[in-house]
């Protein structure tokens, strides 16, 4: 298989505070690999450390054999790195197109353009791609006056625009009701299966996470304790104990 991440020995720590420890993993070309565990396990500083937003103590990342380690985040979106945020990112004041238009203007390498003026810049391309998350009938909508679970799929549009080869969604689904969760992560893992695109998400929902992820990697105090498809997982006792409470079970997956 194609290697698209690869994470080798990734360590970061803040002050005595050991956030992630000597953590390895790969992501292949279009497979979703989650990543769970407790609150403080380092999701998102790992999640941080593979965009940019954090340079690692030690370790490398690389993105389809390049090193790309400590490079800033602009310089990996440069490079076909996606990425959605636990935190909606979008301009409120902006349409959904125009929204789209811009992260088309900036993967084109049109940012210094000065003519022809930006709102006439790749309109097409960015309605076919609200259109794709089904939300072109409210294309000349500002962000700012969108229902939260509307404004998760501007933001999946946003990064699909960059036509990214990996695809990171921080916690795509938190602040979403149960049914919108299951839309939305079943609306991204048709697309950048369609697209061939790889993703590695962070999910606190364990029916989205069982229901969408080819592998599972559970991540605790920063350490990696158990990696496997999701029947694996589920029945990994270390994860039954440090994440789920013991006899809790995972939920089965959705057919």
């Amino acid at each position: 298989m194609n290697t698209v991440l690869q994470v080798e020995r990734l360590a970061k720590a803040f002050g005595g505070v050991k956030a992630v420890t000597d953590l390895s993993f790969g992501v292949e070309a279009g497979e979703l690999l989650a990543i769970i565990g407790p609150n403080g396990a380092g999701k998102s500083t790992c999640f941080n450390m593979v965009g940019g937003q954090l340079t690692p103590d030690s370790g490398t990342v690389r993105l389809s054999g390049r090193d790309i380690t400590g490079l800033p985040p602009r310089a990996i979106w440069r490079l076909g790195v996606g990425r959605t945020f636990q935190i909606t990112a979008t301009f409120a004041s902006m349409t959904l197109r125009e929204n789209v238009q811009m992260a088309l203007i900036s993967h084109h390498r049109r940012v210094r353009a000065l003519w022809p003026k930006a709102n006439g810049l790749y309109r097409e391309e960015a309605m076919a791609v609200l259109a794709r998350v089904g939300m072109a009938d409210q294309a000349e909508r500002a962000c700012g006056v969108l229902a939260y679970g509307d404004i998760k799929r501007v933001e999946l549009a946003v990064a699909l625009a960059n036509e990214p080869k990996l695809l990171l969604m921080d916690e795509p689904t938190a602040g979403m009701a149960p049914g919108e969760r299951i839309a939305l992560m079943g609306l991204a893992a048709e697309i950048v299966r369609e697209r061939g695109i790889s993703v590695l998400f962070t999910e606190h929902d364990m029916d989205v996470v069982f229901a969408h992820a080819n592998r599972i990697l559970v991540l605790d105090r920063g350490r990696a304790i158990a990696s496997g498809p999701p029947s694996q997982v589920r029945a990994d006792p270390e994860v039954r104990r440090i994440y789920l409470g013991g006899a809790a079970e995972p939920p089965e997956p959705v057919s």
